[in-house]
């Protein structure tokens, strides 16, 4: 057992409002220079829709991640030989149309054109090439709210394992539904982009396991673009380097969450400290997809746990950190409760950020004036609240994005989270006997007190309950390095922690 610590992240996508104040946050701290006006380190993105960059879910368009091949571990985009032979063309990098060509306008004829007949104006400029832009077609968040829907979401990657007849509900006026979908760098324990450097210029701090990429050592080869399946990784084109989200780590080692997280508007972002055990790394990311879910949990170790403990210490983790393990709500989402998953777990990242799903909307339609919910009744469950097999999102869209498609984990998840919602109905409006809270909580194998802990980490939690930032101890992280490396490995700070090791 190697215990190490990892500051991870959960997002209750039931809590976001779409309002990208998390994307200003970011923008107007990280990427507000020449050559990252079309990066969005945090983006929120709309779904059912095809995302940025275009389509960035479907892998054998961009090749990211890793899959099980001859019974290995390999990297989707290419082998080391390949991989040579694609170092001065990469075919699977996203264009500048996935993204699109940022702008801005020409306010100086605005303001300074002389007087005449006609209102003067602004026309649009790219800020790539300086010229005007005669057609503008895309933008970091072009499909917000199901805008073009025929066009976007219909050609969601998600979509494709939903039968015809799910695929037109969607597209019923009564069924139409969409959620927000907030993303940053997932910060994974297997990262593509690690991998795909030929540089080797991407690392993992062994400290908190913040993925960060040295500007020293990148070439610009910019194989971490498609190695990474999220996305996640851009290239300056001023600059010639890449970059990408740092999880603001000058706040988090000042004891501060990062910008994103703390101008939030929904509350719904959670950063913790997870303990997991780094020798199952490569057996995770092995395992058949239905099982990928289940293992990462499983690598998940008990911080309360006297083993866990002693081989946490016995690798450097500080006692302050451990204590931040043990009220990290991140641990209580993913491990605790069962309740936040990782975001496509299929392409075999073991991603550290983790999504609460969205609750599904009430299922009933309009007849005769009212509000009828006679076809929503559910077996054991009240009708109005919950309908899992005939769901407006369908069950499966859900496992397609959070659990490899494994339909069950989903389906566990939502009954905990519906009997959350009856539990505190029940309480506040009074409209659900005793028996119907009962069916809800067996149906969802939860008890009341955890019904109630859930609802006031969701609802109710302080500043301090969302963001327990453990103490980073960046002055042993620097002594670490400067040991031998024997004596690092010890410490657990490797030159390259084990779980970001170059594989092909």
């Amino acid at each position: 057992m190697d215990i190490r610590s990892h500051v991870s992240m959960v997002f209750h996508l039931d809590k976001c409002i779409g309002c990208h104040t998390c994307s200003i946050a970011c923008k107007n701290i990280w990427t507000d220079r020449k050559g990252t006006e079309y990066m969005w380190w945090n983006n929120v993105e709309t779904k059912p829709g095809t995302g940025y960059p275009t389509l960035w879910e479907d892998q054998e368009k961009y090749k990211g991640g890793w899959e099980k091949k001859n019974g290995d571990l390999k990297l989707k985009l290419h082998s080391r030989l390949k991989g040579l032979g694609n170092i001065f063309y990469n075919p699977f990098l996203p264009t500048l149309d996935d993204y699109y060509e940022p702008w801005t306008y020409d306010y100086e004829n605005l303001f300074n054109a002389p007087e005449g007949d006609d209102q003067p104006t602004a026309r649009a400029i790219s800020m790539v090439t300086g010229k005007p832009m005669d057609n503008i077609e895309a933008g970091p968040n072009w499909d917000d709210d199901l805008g073009g829907s025929p066009i976007y979401a219909r050609n969601d990657v998600n979509l494709d394992g939903l039968t015809d007849d799910e695929r037109e509900q969607l597209n019923e006026l009564e069924r139409v539904v969409f959620f927000y979908l907030p993303r940053i760098c997932n910060h994974c324990l297997n990262p593509g982009c690690v991998a795909a450097c030929p540089a080797g210029a991407i690392y993992k701090r062994g400290e908190d396991g913040i993925v960060l990429i040295a500007q020293d050592k990148c070439r610009a080869w910019r194989m971490c673009i498609s190695g990474c399946p999220y996305k996640k990784t851009y290239y300056n084109w001023a600059s010639g380097k890449s970059e990408k989200c740092i999880l603001c780590y000058p706040r988090l080692e000042s004891g501060q969450p990062p910008a994103c997280f703390h101008s939030c508007v929904g509350r719904i972002r959670y950063l913790g400290v997870l303990l997991y055990d780094a020798d199952q790394i490569e057996k995770c990311a092995s395992v058949p997809d239905e099982e990928l879910v289940a293992a990462q949990r499983n690598m998940i170790q008990d911080p309360f746990d006297p083993e866990v403990i002693k081989s946490a210490k016995a690798n450097g983790i500080s006692d302050a950190t451990i204590a931040s393990a043990q009220n990290s709500p991140v641990y209580k989402f993913v491990k605790k409760w069962g309740l936040a998953l990782p975001l496509h777990p299929d392409f075999r990242t073991l991603p550290m950020l983790y999504y609460v799903p969205p609750m599904l909307p009430v299922l009933a339609k309009t007849k005769d004036g009212n509000y009828d919910v006679s076809d929503a009744e559910s077996e054991n469950l009240p009708a109005l609240l919950s309908s899992l097999e005939r769901a407006r999102m369908p069950i499966k869209y859900m496992a397609s994005m959070f659990s490899a498609g494994n339909v069950k984990v989903v389906e566990d998840v939502y009954r905990k989270l519906i009997a959350v919602r009856i539990f505190k109905r029940a309480q506040t409006v009074k409209d659900y006997q005793q028996a119907e809270v009962d069916a809800a909580l067996e149906a969802g194998n939860t008890t009341a007190d955890e019904v109630e802990s859930i609802f006031r980490l969701t609802a109710l939690p302080t500043y301090e309950e969302r963001f327990v930032v453990p103490p980073l101890a960046r002055e042993v992280a620097v002594e670490a390095w400067e040991k031998p490396l024997d004596r690092k490995r010890e410490a657990g700070f490797g030159v390259r922690n084990k779980i970001a090791k170059r594989k092909f």
